[in-house]
């Protein structure tokens, strides 16, 4: 149970008026174009963490086949 007074706080303790002042910024520093090649490196940059993690799992799964 919460006490009352306190909310949900989201990620990092960043509620949605923090989190669209943020994006903001980003749009206005950097431009749309900048944002969006940012944003598909990002996600480029998880999709092979994960690829990677469940390749490093496999490896392992076929050397015990091998063994």
């Amino acid at each position: 149970m919460e006490p009352t007074g306190i909310q949900f706080a989201g990620v990092l303790g960043l509620g949605g008026p923090e989190v669209i002042v943020i994006l903001v910024l980003a749009l206005v520093l950097f431009g749309g174009k900048k944002v969006g090649e940012l944003g598909k490196g990002l996600g480029e940059g998880i999709r092979n963490f994960k690829t990677a993690l469940k390749g490093d799992d496999d490896e392992k799964i076929e050397e015990k086949k091998q063994a």
